[in-house]
């Protein structure tokens, strides 16, 4: 028999304060494949995003979510995490008081489901990933985010990637508010964590093309009005570099 896909969304039909964001969105991610979602704002790219990981304030109104051929719609946020799904939020908290390494531990004690979680353990995994992505490694004892500038939040939420194993990534506009530089290095840092797990499933959400340059998607497709209205490869990201999102919106009202 053939294994269910990583991820698959069916007809989903998602509400925020009474109106309808998303309306019949399907799609499917394979392991170890690259999903680029690319939309203009408003379009529902966020609102995906919020509703995988069970975000009370979007209300999922039809449709279904499967992770690994299990339902997971009605699955809160900390059991859908505990199996696997990862989300990299655009703007990340600050949490005062408490440090990366703390949250990590806490976290991780969830996802291991072991609750006295070694502090020695999860350091010394930190120092390894920290190395790996080029960090220095006293960012443990900094307070989540606190302080942090743009391409630092970002790089942290792939720090937290790699120590959280997951199954499936959802990373929403991972590649907003960073320059060329800070850019390379968090698509390095991704690249990398994909090279520790060959079977991490990625969903990018994303506005631009430009992060595409440096992380080579399986497949690319366009949400305009909560709807996936076009899928192809790498090609279609270069499309709508040259042409924008103006012209899928002329061909579906035609």
């Amino acid at each position: 028999m053939t294994a269910a896909p990583l991820l698959e969304i069916d007809d989903l039909h998602v509400s925020v304060d009474d109106s309808e964001i998303l309306r019949g969105l399907s799609l499917t991610v394979g392991e170890g494949e690259v999903h680029a979602l690319m939309g203009p704002n408003g379009s529902g790219k966020s609102t995906l995003a919020n509703t995988l990981l069970a975000n009370p304030a979007y209300r999922i109104t039809a449709g279904r979510i499967a992770f690994r051929g299990e339902d997971v719609t009605r699955l809160p946020t900390d059991e859908r995490a505990a199996r696997g799904i990862f989300l990299g939020f655009q703007h990340p908290e600050e949490i005062s008081g408490v440090s990366v390494l703390n949250f990590l531990r806490q976290a991780l004690a969830v996802r291991k489901g072991i609750p006295d979680l070694s502090v020695l353990e999860v350091r010394l995994a930190l120092m390894e990933w920290t190395k790996r992505l080029g960090m220095d490694d006293r960012f443990q004892e900094r307070y989540l985010n606190e302080g942090f500038s743009g391409g630092e939040k970002k790089r942290n939420e792939i720090l937290q990637m790699a120590m959280m194993e997951p199954d499936l990534a959802v990373l929403d506009e991972t590649d907003s508010g960073l320059d060329i530089d800070a850019l390379r290095t968090v698509a390095d840092g991704i690249a990398e964590v994909r090279a520790a797990r060959p079977g991490l499933g990625i969903l990018l959400i994303t506005h631009y093309q430009r992060i595409l340059d440096h992380l080579t998607p399986d497949a690319v497709h366009v949400l305009l009005d909560g709807r996936i209205v076009a899928s192809g490869g790498p090609e279609l990201a270069q499309r709508i570099e040259r042409q924008g999102f103006d012209t899928f919106k002329d061909e579906v009202a035609a």
